[in-house]
C-alpha cells in the first residue's frame, strides 16, 4: 500500500516545549467552537535530520488531505501612490477600484517571469482573484495566457488597455481557469490602503480574519489541488495572523508577515475536520492478488500473548 504524507515543521532542536508543537492543535484564544478554522495553514515542508529528538521537529498528514495554495498581493496600484502622499486618499471613493500603476505593471511582468521559469504555472489548476480591478488585473498578467489575437476561437481573459493600461489584450488559452470570489477582498485598514466597498463603514480587523478563515474552509469544495490566490495585504494579514496563532513561534513570522506588492508565498492548506471528500489519486489498497500479510509486529505479538496463555 502506498501512502503519501506531508512532513511540516516543528520546534527547532532545543527549543522549549510549546503547546503548539505537541500532537493537539492549539486554537485561536476567544473564538468560540464554531468559528474557528477547520483547516490549517503551514509553510511547504521541510525535513529534520536524524540527530534531532524525535517528534519534536516533524508532524505527518495523508496528502490527499492537504492543498498548496500560492498567495499573492496585488502589484502596485495607484490607491498606494496617493496613499503614500496623503493617507486620506484611501478613503477616497474615486481609488476604490484602482488600477495598476506602470511600475506595478512591471512588477507582475517580473513576477509572471518568475512562475514561469520555476515551473509554478504549469502546476497552478485554479486561480482566484479579489473581483476588484487591481487584483484581477495582477492575476491575469501574471498567470494569464500570452498576448491575445484575433482569429483566436477562444475569449480573452483581459481585453486591450483594460483599466485604462495600455496593455494588449492577454489570451485566456493554455492557463488555468480564473474565478473572481468576493470572500477574499479587501478592507479599509490603518495600515493599508486596499478598501472593502461599504461607504463610511469599517469592517473589524477580527471580521476580515473570519471571513479569510472561511474563505480557506470553502476552497476545500473545490478539486483543485494547487490553487493560486490573488488578494490585499489586510485580507492576507489578518487572515495569515489567525492562522499563525496555531504556529512554532519560529516560524509565526514567517506565515503572517506583510506581504510586498506583487509578492507570491506559498502555503500547505491542511483539512484537520474531513472537510474534503476526495480520495487521494496515489494511494494503492494493496492485497491484489490477495495473500498472507499478517505484519510482523502483529505476529510477534500473537506469540508473546500466546506464550503468556500457556
Amino acid at each position: 500500500m502506498i501512502i503519501h504524507l506531508l512532513c511540516f515543521p516543528g520546534p527547532a532542536a532545543g527549543a522549549p516545549p510549546s503547546p503548539s508543537s505537541s500532537a493537539s492543535v492549539r486554537v485561536p484564544v476567544g473564538l468560540p467552537h464554531d468559528r474557528r478554522a477547520k483547516s490549517r495553514l503551514v509553510p511547504p515542508f521541510r525535513c529534520a535530520s536524524s540527530g534531532m529528538e524525535l517528534g519534536a521537529t516533524t508532524a505527518l498528514y495523508p496528502l490527499h488531505r492537504c492543498k498548496t495554495i500560492y498567495l499573492v498581493r496585488h502589484a502596485q496600484g495607484i490607491h498606494n501612490v496617493a496613499g503614500e502622499k496623503d493617507f486620506g486618499a484611501y478613503m477616497s471613493h474615486e481609488l476604490f477600484d484602482a488600477q495598476l500603476t506602470p511600475l506595478g505593471w512591471n512588477q507582475v511582468d517580473g513576477l509572471r517571469e518568475h512562475v514561469k521559469k520555476s515551473g509554478l504555472a504549469e502546476k497552478i489548476e485554479l486561480v482566484i482573484t479579489s473581483p476588484l480591478l487591481r487584483t484581477m488585473q495582477t492575476a491575469v498578467g501574471v498567470f494569464g495566457g500570452e498576448k491575445y489575437t484575433d482569429g483566436v476561437n477562444a475569449p480573452p481573459l483581459m481585453v486591450e488597455n483594460a483599466g485604462h493600461s495600455g496593455r494588449p489584450a492577454v489570451s485566456s488559452l493554455n492557463c488555468p481557469p480564473f474565478i473572481a470570489v468576493e470572500t477574499c477582498r479587501e478592507h479599509l485598514i490603518e495600515n493599508d490602503g486596499d478598501v472593502l466597498w461599504e461607504p463610511d463603514v469599517r469592517e473589524t480587523n477580527e471580521a476580515v480574519a473570519l471571513r479569510g478563515m472561511k474563505f480557506m474552509d470553502w476552497l476545500w469544495t473545490r478539486e483543485e489541488k494547487e490553487i493560486a490566490i490573488v488578494s490585499h495585504s489586510g485580507f492576507l494579514f489578518h487572515t495569515l495572523s489567525m492562522y499563525s496563532k496555531e504556529c512554532h513561534p519560529t516560524i509565526r513570522d514567517e506565515v503572517s508577515k506583510h506581504f510586498a506588492n506583487c509578492e507570491l508565498r506559498s502555503m500547505v492548506l491542511v483539512d484537520r475536520s474531513m472537510l474534503g471528500s476526495y480520495s487521494s489519486r496515489f494511494n494503492y489498497a494493496g492485497k491484489n492478488p490477495t495473500g498472507l500479510d499478517v505484519p510482523s509486529d502483529i505476529a510477534d505479538k500473537k506469540q508473546v500473548d500466546e506464550a503468556q496463555k500457556n
